[in-house]
C-alpha cells in the first residue's frame, strides 16, 4: 500500500500542532521528578480496579482467592505496562525514519510534533522500566503480529498511515489502563504514573486523530478502502489482546485456570460478557471515531 501521499494535515489545524509542541516544551514528563523514586510501592494495595481483572465475570474466577486477586492485578498491570514499553520504544525510529525519508515532503511544523513524539516516547520508555525494576514485575513478549507491525509493515508504508495504526495501538492501551487505575483506592504510586503518561499521550492522541482525518480527506478512495480493509484485520485482534493475554498463566505463583494451551477457554474470556461491558466503557470514544471514518 505505499503511497506518494506524505504527512499532512488541514491549514486549520497547523495552528494547534504548533500549540501541541509548545505545550509539551513547557510541561512533559520528568523521569527523574515524576515519581518519588525513594519511596517504596505498596504491593499490598492493587494497583487497578479489581472488578477489571481480565477473568473476571467468567466461570474461571470463582476458585481465585484474595491473594490471587491481587497478584492477577500486579501482573496484569506488568502487561499493561510491557504494552507501552513495547509499543513506545518502536516510535522513535518509526517516526525519525519518516523524517529521514520524507523530510522535503512533511511541514516544518508536523516535523517538530514528531521529533517531540518522539522524545516524549523515549522518557516514557525509561520511566516505565524503572517502575517495572522497582515493582519487580516481569516484562510480557511483545504482542504476536501487532510488533511486527510496528517494525516491519509499517516503517515501509505512508506516514500518515503510521500515524493512524499506532494511534489505534496507543488509544486502546492508554484508555485501557487509564480507566482501571485512577480510582482513589488504586496504589498511589501507580495511579500517579499513569496519570503523568496520560498527560503526554492526550496530546499524541489529539495529533495521531488530526493526521488521521487530514488524511481520510485527501487520500484517493482506493487508498482509503485499502486503509479500511488493513484496520478492519487488525483492530479486532489488537482489542483481544488488550482484553486477555493467556501468557498470564506462565507468570503466575499459583495454578491458572486458564492455559495457554485451552484456546476455548481463552474464547471464552474474550468473549465474556464482562469483558464486552468493559471495552464498550473504556473503548466508547474510539469506537465512535473510528465508526466515524469506517474504520471497523
Amino acid at each position: 500500500m505505499q503511497t506518494e501521499t506524505t504527512l499532512t494535515i488541514a491549514p486549520s489545524r497547523i495552528g494547534k500542532v504548533l500549540r501541541l509542541s509548545e505545550a509539551s516544551h513547557l510541561d512533559t514528563m520528568d523521569h527523574a521528578t515524576v515519581l518519588p523514586w525513594n519511596e517504596p510501592i505498596d504491593k499490598g494495595i492493587a494497583p487497578k480496579n479489581l472488578d477489571h481483572l481480565w477473568i473476571a465475570g467468567t466461570p474461571f474466577a470463582g476458585a481465585l482467592t484474595e491473594a490471587n486477586r491481587l497478584e492477577l492485578a500486579w501482573l496484569e498491570t506488568a502487561r499493561d505496562i510491557s504494552m507501552f514499553i513495547w509499543l513506545e520504544q518502536t516510535l522513535p525510529p518509526l517516526y525519525m525514519g519518516y523524517i529521514t525519508r520524507h523530510h522535503a515532503r512533511i511541514a516544518p511544523e508536523l516535523q517538530e510534533y514528531l521529533m517531540v513524539f518522539s522524545k516524549e516516547e523515549i522518557v516514557h520508555t525509561l520511566t516505565f522500566k524503572r517502575f517495572m525494576a522497582k515493582a519487580g514485575l516481569p516484562l510480557f513478549q511483545p504482542p504476536q503480529g501487532l510488533y511486527s507491525l510496528l517494525t516491519d509493515t509499517l516503517p515501509a508504508m505512508a506516514p500518515p498511515v503510521g500515524v493512524l495504526f499506532t494511534l489505534l495501538l496507543e488509544w486502546v492501551a492508554e484508555m485501557g489502563a487509564m480507566h482501571t487505575t485512577q480510582s482513589p483506592d488504586v496504589e498511589p504510586m501507580t495511579r500517579t504514573l499513569f496519570r503523568a503518561h496520560h498527560h503526554d499521550e492526550a496530546r499524541h492522541i489529539a495529533f495521531g486523530r488530526w493526521i488521521a482525518e487530514s488524511y481520510f480527506e485527501t487520500a484517493s478512495a482506493e487508498e482509503v478502502d485499502q486503509v479500511r480493509a488493513m484496520s478492519r484485520q487488525i483492530f479486532p485482534r489488537l482489542v483481544d489482546m488488550y482484553t486477555y493475554n493467556p501468557e498470564i498463566a506462565l507468570h503466575t505463583s499459583f495454578e491458572f485456570p486458564v492455559q495457554p494451551d485451552d484456546p476455548e477457554a481463552i474464547e471464552t474470556v474474550w468473549r465474556s460478557e464482562h469483558n464486552a461491558r468493559l471495552n464498550l466503557e473504556r473503548f466508547s470514544a474510539l469506537y465512535a471515531w473510528m465508526d466515524k471514518l469506517g474504520l471497523r
